[in-house]
């Protein structure tokens, strides 16, 4: 068996992993290509161009970029009508995939699409262009499904295999052990995301709400983790020029462990929100990008929300700050209120559980299954 696969960032690369894993139990003799992180290379995936070109954010930013993705684009379309793998993958990073998509499929390729873009909350007219794109798209959120069948679009949930892989009731004693951290302190994990752009934009204002908060409670300390070198680098320069006397302890490819270890968590919005929910952990959500792009995306998004646990739930289950409104007297009060409010925590993390409890489901077991069901469908 071929397949053509192409993730574009860490969370895609974690997915493609988990999905290549259970393929390659069904056909040991499993080809894969296209563009895979470090997870998925180790799971056979040839990957063609580093991933990291394809982690690109915002409306205006990628814009720059155009030329050298347009380039990328026409060559992996080049090697794949080479190939015909029995099946192509596109993995999240709808804005680079479904034009792909559209013309492996009009080739003759089946493919699929892991992960919903978020037509339901904004450009919902391309619903249009993914149904002529996709022949199935695998969705990890209940809601997803519902609008695909709403638009006679094939789709399957498969649920998250995040929510497979983390436990119900996550051990953060286990978890500070794991960083030789102690027991009895109170950690605040600062997350500012795992691309360039979230943590150029981003870790200033982390850096100075963890001042702010130190300042006001001296016995706090603060955990990080980078999702590799280059983001290590670039937040500890951050934290070195802003606050140099911060006590905080830097980490590397350990997100879920200091998530665990955390009392509290502050938090780029994204996949990452989802994984602090699913370790049971208060959240602050912070989201910040160019101000050009916001003012276009506040008039094109239409949810009330931006962190998947207040989307999942449909209520504002954990605070969020978004552009201006993220400042850090306002996120050091939003932590305050965690610590200070053992009783609202508790109620937030029984809705954690029962969300993770909905999102269980063997997701690479199902996913595996779906791509199997349509590349026998079509001998």
């Amino acid at each position: 068996m071929k397949v053509g696969i192409i993730a574009g960032e860490v969370s895609g690369n974690i997915l493609g992993a988990g999905l290549l894993r259970v393929l390659r139990q069904a056909e040991p003799n499993l080809k894969a290509s296209g563009i895979g992180g470090p997870d998925m290379i180790a799971y056979g995936c040839q990957s063609l161009y580093d991933m990291e070109r394809l982690a690109v954010m915002g409306l205006i930013e990628p814009l720059r970029r155009l030329p050298e993705l347009f380039k990328m684009r026409d060559n992996l379309y080049r090697h794949f009508i080479q190939q015909k793998p029995d099946v192509f993958i596109g993995i999240d990073s709808p804005d680079f995939n479904l034009g792909l998509e559209l013309k492996l499929r009009q080739a003759g390729i089946p493919v699929v699409h892991y992960v919903s873009p978020s037509v339901w909350a904004w450009r919902k007219k391309r619903i249009h262009k993914i149904a002529k794109a996709v022949d199935l798209v695998l969705t990890l959120f209940p809601f997803e499904k519902a609008f695909y069948e709403q638009h006679n679009v094939p789709a399957c949930f498969v649920g998250h295999p995040l929510a497979d892989i983390i436990p119900l009731q996550p051990d953060k004693l286990a978890a500070r052990a794991s960083l030789n951290l102690n027991t009895d302190t109170t950690y605040i994990a600062l997350l500012p995301g795992s691309r360039r752009n979230e943590v150029r934009f981003l870790a200033e204002t982390f850096v100075r709400t963890a001042l702010r908060c130190w300042q006001d409670r001296p016995q706090l300390q603060f955990i990080t983790s980078a999702a590799n070198s280059a983001r290590n680098k670039e937040f500890r320069e951050h934290c070195q020029a802003l606050a140099p006397q911060l006590p905080i302890h830097f980490y590397e490819g350990c997100s879920h462990e200091v998530m665990a270890a955390a009392d509290v968590v502050l938090v780029a919005s994204g996949t990452a929100t989802l994984e602090a929910m699913l370790f049971k952990r208060p959240m602050v959500i912070v989201y910040k990008m160019a101000n050009l792009t916001y003012q276009i995306a506040r008039h094109l998004v239409k949810i009330p929300y931006i962190g998947l646990p207040n989307l999942l739930a449909n209520e504002g289950l954990v605070p969020e700050f978004i552009q201006d409104a993220a400042k850090p007297d306002h996120l050091a009060q939003a932590i305050f209120d965690y610590l200070d409010c053992p009783e609202k925590t508790e109620k937030l993390l029984k809705t954690f559980t029962d969300i993770h409890q909905q999102l269980r489901c063997d997701a690479n077991q199902r996913a595996a299954e779906s791509v199997l069901n349509l590349i026998n469908a079509g001998k």
